[in-house]
């Protein structure tokens, strides 16, 4: 075989192995909800 097909091969299989690799899972950060503000009722209630 000659040298450029041997790298095609290898850069092939290398391309494969990755696509093949077991994925981690994606960490998702969820933020929480911003406590509303107190409704205003008057000076004195």
């Amino acid at each position: 075989m000659s040298t450029s097909a041997k790298t095609i091969i290898a850069l092939c299989t290398v391309a494969f192995m990755s696509a093949c690799a077991a994925k981690q899972e994606e960490v998702v950060y969820v933020e929480e909800p911003v406590s509303s503000e107190p409704v205003y009722t008057g000076k004195y209630k």
